[in-house]
């Protein structure tokens, strides 16, 4: 592996990457995970960091190091009560700016027991964090999706067993979709009766066209539209771990945040959601039984107090089906969309080597999107300021659209996909 990607996969405290990382705000749980004030505090483990959640006496949320500044006893084991963590081992407290409030044993020596804490926000149901220096913290995130109301959003995340990078690039590239995904998007219910359907199953040769801008990279994918149209699917990757993924008809958008646990494991959040309307009752259903190509939920799993590790995993081969891939109902034998993904992408390794990859030209994003990390890499450890720490950077939208044949799809994504000029959905 050359020394780019050696970099790149490293992502704890002091790496480069990682440092890089920490400039953003990063999604850390779901608020319900911690849904009471002075309910039970949650491990959390981000960027290599071992972290405690809780939600204090006033409903306010707070990260901080899992570990007591005394002796290193874990907080997981104190009680969470009257505005702060009481270290179960000797009673030091601390609240959720990690200071000290209290060291029964010598008062006097609170000022200076303070552990790490992260500042917090809470949009669209998640906690997210801000990790970096204080004094650089940016703009609460910019998404689209993190400022809806809740009635527009369906959030959910999963346990995913292999290196954040290779879980993302799975997101950018979107030729697998007429692959992997073919024989299910008949009979999912975010798909069905739809043209972009047909269109994505009929030309599997897809070519792309990438334009770089201030917040990431738009992919315009073409395939075959109707005899005078081309078939454009525009999706959207967001410095440094977002995907947007177009609607298929009237149904929600989609999207994902990629972020790492550690090097080994990352934290695959999935979003869907209504720009403009509530999800209605059927669609909350059905991400609530895990369907759609969008949703990471499992029902057993996306509880408090659950892993999110799928019960689909790389220890029952995801319950890969051979009789069903050979009668063409999955075409790799595996059933459900984010468990498809998973079981190529961890089939990779923990952490893939990238060395011994031969990219074709539908990679070219791929490529693209390493390239802009790495940059960024290099020239925060320069003193340069990363990309995309605005929330204007990251107005953008993904769509699905005919266009004519001699049409330049950027030219129109310029006008109709930056989300706050009030643009209508653009879906087939």
């Amino acid at each position: 592996m050359n020394d780019m990607m050696k970099t790149l996969v490293r992502t704890g405290p002091g790496t480069p990457t990682g440092n890089l990382l920490r400039r953003y705000w990063v999604p850390i749980l779901l608020s319900s995970e911690i849904a009471e004030p002075d309910g039970p505090q949650v491990r959390v483990k981000i960027l290599g960091e071992k972290l405690l959640a809780f939600r204090d006496t006033q409903g306010r949320p707070g990260l901080i190091s899992e570990f007591c500044s005394h002796r290193g006893a874990s907080l997981y084991f104190g009680r969470n009560e009257e505005g702060g963590v009481r270290c179960a081992y000797h009673g030091l407290k601390f609240d959720i700016h990690g200071k000290c409030v209290d060291v029964p044993q010598a008062p006097q020596a609170c000022d200076k027991m303070g552990i790490t804490a992260y500042p917090c926000v809470e949009r669209a149901g998640m906690l997210w964090a801000y990790m970096g220096p204080p004094d650089q913290q940016p703009e609460p995130p910019g998404v689209e999706w993190a400022n809806l109301p809740e009635s527009h959003v369906f959030v959910s995340k999963r346990w995913q067993e292999c290196n954040f990078l290779q879980a993302m690039e799975g997101g950018i590239d979107t030729s697998h979709v007429s692959f992997v995904h073919k024989f299910e998007v008949d009979d999912d219910p975010f798909h069905q009766g739809t043209k972009a359907n047909e269109y994505i199953k009929k030309d599997g040769n897809v070519t792309f066209e990438i334009e770089k801008h201030d917040g990431g990279l738009t992919l315009f994918g073409k395939r075959m539209g109707e005899p005078d149209s081309f078939y454009w699917r525009v999706t959207q990757w967001i410095f440094p771990w977002y995907n947007l993924i177009p609607p298929f008809g009237d149904h929600a958008l989609g999207g994902h945040v990629w972020v790492p646990i550690d090097d080994e494991n990352c934290w695959a959040w999935s979003i869907n959601f209504h720009p403009d309307k509530p999800l209605s009752a059927e669609e909350r259903r059905h991400l609530e039984e895990g369907k759609g190509v969008h949703c990471a939920y499992e029902p057993g799993t996306n509880v408090p107090g659950g892993t999110f590790r799928p019960v689909q995993n790389k220890d029952n081969d995801y319950l890969i089906d051979r009789k069903a891939q050979k009668e063409r109902r999955s075409f790799s034998g595996v059933f459900g969309f984010a468990a498809q993904d998973a079981s190529l992408q961890e089939s990779m390794g923990p952490i893939q080597d990238h060395s011994a990859e031969k990219l074709l030209p539908s990679d070219r994003a791929i490529v693209m999107a390493r390239r802009m990390l790495w940059d960024a890499t290099v020239g925060l450890a320069q003193g340069q300021q990363p990309p995309a720490l605005s929330a204007q950077s990251q107005h953008v939208r993904a769509a699905g659209v005919l266009l004519p044949r001699e049409q330049k799809p950027q030219e129109w994504a310029k006008v109709h996909l930056v989300y706050d000029k009030d643009e209508p959905v653009y879906s087939v």
